[in-house]
């Protein structure tokens, strides 16, 4: 059989999906035995045994100043301001995507606007946004929305547009008003690209946040890389970096079961 028409079961995509992670991993471990068999205080590549001693106390010894578990304190923080850039997001790109999507006169309106939006690098509007709302919170929550919402909203309102047309006519045919249309023929189809749209922009979300955090914030998981990274302190910059990416699949892993739960239709022989 080729290759090309292979099918490859669920228990053996997982094992296939773990070898180069785990080759990756042994490779760190071969490369930092190396060193540090060289040198014993190298601090560039860490042994698994130092960050473990390295993050011990942001995870179990309360912070002198502030009582808090330090590291919970900044996944906290952090999943906070992310939760509420993807929520404002998901909903202005699912109402914004409609309207663009099925209104023929609101795309040819406002569809440019949105198109300007998305090129402009968002990392550059960062001082605008401290400047225009301070450097609190709803500064590095609005760097997350600009930074994704413009994408989303294009991405579903051009999957919209692209329905069939016999869908559109058939539904007029039978009475449907122009809200109808949106809620009983485009609302449903546009659901299962919406949650693919919120997938594809986590990665760059998190590079939002991060940078955010790390330029004006005082606590959360950017902010705390960009602390300790003075001191080289990779023992910590490690795991929390393997954090992040831990957090970022479990969202992805997450967002897909509930998209073939909810939308099974739309994945065909995947479901």
């Amino acid at each position: 059989m080729r290759w090309v028409n292979r099918r490859i079961r669920r228990g053996n995509r997982i094992l296939l999906g773990a070898i180069p992670i785990l080759l990756l991993v042994l490779l760190y471990l071969v490369i930092a035995a190396g060193r540090h068999a060289a040198n014993p205080n190298d601090k560039i590549l860490p042994l698994p045994g130092g960050m473990a001693e390295g993050m011990s106390a942001l995870l179990f010894q309360p912070d002198q100043l502030s009582g808090q578990f330090i590291f919970w304190a900044d996944t906290f923080a952090s999943l906070q301001r992310l939760g509420m850039g993807l929520g404002i997001s998901t909903l202005s790109a699912l109402l914004v995507g409609l309207l663009l999507g099925v209104l023929p006169p609101v795309r040819a309106t406002f569809g440019p606007l949105v198109t300007g939006i998305a090129v402009i690098p968002p990392i550059a509007l960062l001082p605008i946004l401290f400047i225009a709302f301070g450097l609190g919170e709803t500064a590095k929550v609005a760097l997350i929305v600009i930074g994704i919402a413009p994408f989303m909203i294009r991405d579903v309102a051009a999957h919209i547009a692209a329905l069939p047309r016999e869908q559109i006519v058939k539904a007029q045919t039978l009475g449907a008003s122009s809200w109808q249309l949106m809620l009983r023929v485009a609302l449903p189809q546009a659901m299962p690209r919406l949650i693919q749209a919120v997938r594809l922009s986590l990665g760059p979300a998190w590079v939002f946040l991060i940078s955010a955090e790390a330029i004006a914030s005082d606590i959360g998981l950017g902010y705390r890389i960009f602390l300790v990274r003075r001191y080289l302190s990779m023992d910590i910059i490690l795991p929390y970096v393997a954090w992040i990416a831990l957090l970022a699949i479990a969202m992805d892993m997450l967002l897909t079961w509930a998209s073939r739960r909810l939308f099974s239709w739309a994945h065909g022989e995947e479901h």
